[in-house]
């Protein structure tokens, strides 16, 4: 696998990827407990986001990984968003800061792809989160593009 350029945009192909599933193949039931998940269309004052532990993850991180549902989102509430490609990125700010004031959420985790540009959503959570009244914890997990966690570490 090569990259050249920045990553986020140039074309990977994963040609000597090999998958061994031992087990037979099973339909995996989705931990998905609202809807909207976008950040732009999500609000902190829905009833799901209450004292809940939430999940910030940039779009294509549940593509990566094979586990998505079972590994990380299972009991948390979700926000998608981009921060290469999403626009008026100051709102996700005010968004973040409303889970975290008005919401009060118990905890914020916040899911990014390794390439550069990904890192964005992180320092808009960290913004938010250092204007915010009160503190919540903050973990970020960084994923591999062929779905390796690379990174976890709290805030």
């Amino acid at each position: 696998m090569a990259f050249e350029g920045c990553p986020g945009s140039k074309m990977a192909y994963f040609e000597d990827k090999e998958v061994q599933d031992d087990a037979p193949e099973a339909k995996v039931k989705s931990r998905l407990r609202q809807w909207p998940v976008q950040l732009h269309l999500v609000s902190p004052m829905a009833p799901y986001f209450q004292g809940a532990d939430v999940l910030l993850s940039a779009d294509c991180v549940a593509y990566a990984l094979g586990n998505f549902h079972g590994d990380y989102l299972k009991g948390k509430a979700l926000a998608i968003a981009c921060p290469k490609l999403d626009a008026e990125q100051d709102i996700y700010v005010e968004k973040i800061k409303g889970l975290i004031e008005d919401a009060k959420i118990n905890t914020l985790t916040i899911m990014i792809m390794q390439v550069p540009c990904c890192s964005g959503l992180l320092r808009l959570a960290e913004t938010a989160a250092q204007s915010a009244g009160r503190k919540v914890p903050i973990k970020y997990i960084v994923v591999g593009v062929q779905g390796e966690i690379l990174q976890e570490a709290w805030v």
